[in-house]
């Protein structure tokens, strides 16, 4: 279990608060894993070589944490590129030897989803075929599998609900009562529009300025820089829900 740490009203409210969350679901990229930076600049080196001027830094901005068929669309509405399946293979042989050449996961996150004693799970905007690849390479995925989910699954993907709602049937738990952890405003919405109560998430070596702002902009309850301050958001997010809780208790005249 998490050990008590205190909220950012100040307030030591120790793990208890954890008890009104159903389900803790993370986003994979750029939470769980730093795969972010490989994703952005290979694609943006793709791009290149494809004859698309663009560099890493505005791939990173544009693209990260859209689903690859987004990204495709995004491209070809753009650039009008006459060879978009040449792109994406080249893009693929670059990903993948860059996840196995550098990918880790993010620090401090394997310690803290190991100390999570709430019910988990993996919701990504990523193929199953890319999760198997990154985060199933690595210890984290012991901590999760089977309970992995891709935007594969479902007709839409972040930032519609339809990932999030899929996660909660999954569990067989209220949408309301689940957490969103996401490093996207795209993760966040998708948790607003289902119910559930978004966490943002900021890697501290992102250099995209304003970070904290978009993802309150998208309706994060609370941000976290860091695996660190991770457990006093889930805190917050807690007590969040059981005010929610509470508050609905009281309209329909329960005790």
């Amino acid at each position: 279990m998490l050990q008590s740490v205190p909220t950012s009203s100040g307030n030591k409210t120790g793990p208890l608060a954890l008890d009104h969350i159903a389900l803790v679901i993370f986003d994979c990229d750029g939470v769980l894993i730093d795969s972010e930076p490989i994703a952005s600049s290979t694609l943006a080196q793709s791009m290149r070589a494809h004859g698309m001027s663009i560099t890493d830094a505005q791939a990173h901005a544009k693209y990260t944490g859209n689903a690859v068929r987004i990204i495709r669309r995004m491209i070809e509405d753009e650039f009008g590129h006459p060879d978009m399946d040449g792109l994406f293979v080249h893009w693929d042989e670059m990903l993948y030897a860059g996840f196995a050449e550098r990918l880790t996961p993010m620090e401090g996150m394997v310690e803290l989803v190991r100390a999570l004693e709430r019910p988990k799970c993996v919701a990504s905007n990523s193929s199953m075929y890319r999760l198997e690849r990154t985060l199933g390479a690595l210890p984290l995925w012991d901590a999760f599998f089977p309970q992995v989910y891709s935007a594969d699954m479902v007709e839409r993907p972040k930032p519609a609900p339809d990932l999030m709602l899929h996660c909660a049937r999954a569990f067989a738990v209220a949408p309301e009562d689940c957490v969103m952890i996401d490093d996207s405003p795209h993760g966040i919405e998708a948790a607003v529009a289902a119910g559930m109560v978004g966490i943002g998430f900021v890697d501290p070596a992102d250099q995209r300025p304003g970070r904290a702002d978009v993802l309150f902009s998208a309706g994060a309850l609370c941000v976290a820089t860091g695996a660190r301050e991770l457990p006093a958001a889930l805190i917050d997010a807690g007590l969040a829900l059981g005010q929610r809780r509470t508050s609905s208790n009281r309209r329909a005249g329960k005790a």
